[in-house]
């Protein structure tokens, strides 16, 4: 009997062990995680016209992105994944539009943190204002670079609740990263580590003093050195968010593009091929690519997109078994709206309203007319050309074109030639950015030629130019060849068919819109973000003083 027992005792003991073995060994079932990616924000609280390729090739414009849009989708998308994770690579504020920029871009960080941003690679725009500037944007506070713009939207500040992220980006005096390289989130019970940097060539694309003291190594480099410490913080699954970009003809909405091109496919290739997913930014152009086996995205620019990533982790591995991604376009009314968004969107636009009244700078001379002479040039177009030269000079831009159409009032002025910011606005109200871009002696000339080749074919089709660019046209020659022979110069110098000269133009030009492809066809290109109506005021500030604008003719029609 005694026995019986015991061997039933030790029966059960081995059945128990048995069972107790098989629920080790039985595999845990894969756990979808959810992210959500933006990039490029740059202040845009508003929709913006967005110009999009459809997966069939036709474009469409329309008006899309902006704070509201973004967190009504966000919401929806909450209501089906309540642990989604929204991510950013970079360039959140920046170059950004009055309703922000009025503020030193406190709404933006504001409107972040009520979307439930969780980090950002840190853009080479967050860097426009200087060390100082990004690290209060991070932690808040007022004593800020921008003292005339900053805590005046509330008393208050308390800066962002998501962490910007920079593993590439060094402070010389220590040898340690500015701010920090990675962070990882607890993703339903998935530790994810997210890993940030921005381009490498951030120097060359800011002024000197905002990043004196730090150096910005190579990208792929840094993100591999810190995987094994992401490892060991318990990182199971490691995602890029990297502020640099590329370039496709494909479709926004093309799964598995195959045409990208660009720095990031040299960057993505270099990095550790454990990081299957590759979040992109700064080339403003939205893609969902493969290269070398990992997916890399972007989601264009001021929320025109949202990049949706849904994949299937294994909890022990951390393999990504399923990785699926799309781009979604953002339209206004789209979602049911996110109330509290709506209401604050319409609170800073009440509040910049009252701004737009906020003293620029005093112009001599004004009204600066829009009525060109017989030259095809204008005053007030001429001084918009200056201004898109002189905020892009450091860039090492040599000349700024400027399309008629895009100077749309004369610039007035108070009683006593005070021009306030609203009078400024209406000059220049598109918000365009200023590219620079490399064009050959022979482009140029080709360009020129063109004006007179558009459909209403008179002086008005003329571009602005800047001063120190100069050239006479004759009306009797033929159309292709009007332009004198020898008379375009720069700074006095001919202009010769073989050099390179560096110029800049707003995007709506130098994506070769108006009937001019040679700008779309510029090399060593830089979308700078910088909003032109920015370059506009701060040179308008700039001149003050100064007496009547040196608008000098710079187009000479022959007699």
């Amino acid at each position: 009997m005694i026995a019986s027992r015991r061997a039933t005792a030790g029966l059960s003991a081995l059945t128990m062990a048995l069972l107790l073995s098989a629920c080790a060994s039985t595999p845990q079932a894969p756990v979808t995680i959810n992210l959500v990616s933006l990039n490029d924000f740059h202040g845009n609280l508003e929709p913006s016209r967005y110009t999009m390729k459809d997966v069939d090739g036709k474009e469409h414009v329309l008006r899309a992105g902006g704070a509201e849009a973004v967190a009504a989708a966000l919401q929806a998308w909450r209501k089906e994944d309540k642990d989604l994770l929204l991510v950013s690579t970079g360039d959140i504020v920046g170059a950004s539009p009055a309703l922000s920029s009025l503020w030193a871009d406190e709404p933006t960080i504001q409107a972040m943190n009520m979307l439930g941003l969780r980090a950002s690679a840190v853009g080479n725009h967050e860097f426009d204002g200087g060390r100082k500037e990004l690290l209060r944007q991070q932690h808040g506070g007022c004593d800020s670079s921008r003292p005339a713009k900053a805590c005046k939207y509330a008393p208050t500040f308390g800066g962002a609740k998501f962490t910007y992220l920079g593993a590439n980006v060094i402070d010389a005096a220590t040898g340690k990263t500015f701010i920090p390289g990675y962070t990882i989130e607890d993703v339903k019970g998935i530790k994810v580590g997210l890993v940030g940097v921005v381009l490498r060539d951030t120097p060359n694309m800011v002024v000197a003093s905002g990043v004196a003291g730090l150096t910005f190594g190579d990208e792929a480099d840094a993100i591999n050195a810190l995987l094994p410490q992401m490892r060991a913080a318990g990182a199971k699954v490691i995602v890029a968010l990297v502020h640099q970009g590329g370039r496709t003809v494909e479709s926004p909405l093309k799964t598995d593009c195959s045409q990208l091109t660009g720095d990031i496919v040299d960057v993505t290739k270099k990095i550790d091929p454990s990081v299957k997913l590759v979040l992109t930014g700064h080339s403003h152009q939205g893609y969902l690519c493969q290269v070398d086996g990992r997916v890399v995205t972007q989601a264009d620019t001021a929320g025109h997109l949202l990049t949706r990533v849904s994949m299937q982790v294994e909890p022990e591995s951390g393999a990504v078994r399923d990785l699926k991604v799309s781009n979604v376009v953002m339209k206004p009314g789209e979602f049911p709206a996110d109330e509290k968004m709506a209401a604050f969107v319409a609170e800073v636009k009440q509040r910049s309203q009252a701004a737009l009244v906020r003293p620029v700078a005093k112009v001599a001379n004004t009204p600066l007319l829009r009525k060109r002479d017989d030259n095809g040039e204008s005053t007030i177009g001429r001084l918009v050309a200056d201004a898109a030269l002189d905020s892009t000079r450091h860039l090492g831009a040599q000349i700024a074109f400027m399309n008629n159409g895009g100077v749309r009032r004369d610039l007035e002025a108070g009683p006593d030639g005070t021009v306030n910011f609203g009078q400024a606005q209406a000059v220049l109200p598109f918000g365009n950015t200023m590219v620079v871009m490399d064009l050959t002696g022979a482009q140029i000339k080709r360009l020129l030629e063109r004006q007179w080749n558009q459909p209403q074919a008179t002086s008005d089709a003329i571009m602005h130019v800047s001063e120190g660019f100069s050239y006479a046209w004759d009306a009797k020659r033929p159309v292709g060849s009007r332009l004198v022979p020898g008379s375009v110069r720069i700074n006095g110098k001919e202009v010769q068919d073989g050099a390179t000269y560096r110029i800049a133009a707003n995007n709506f030009l130098a994506e070769g819109s108006d009937g001019y492809p040679e700008f779309a066809q510029g090399t060593n290109r830089n979308d700078t973000g910088m909003i032109d109506l920015e370059g506009f005021t701060a040179y308008l500030k700039k001149i003050e003083g100064q007496g009547a604008p040196k608008t000098t003719p710079r187009i000479r029609k022959a007699d």
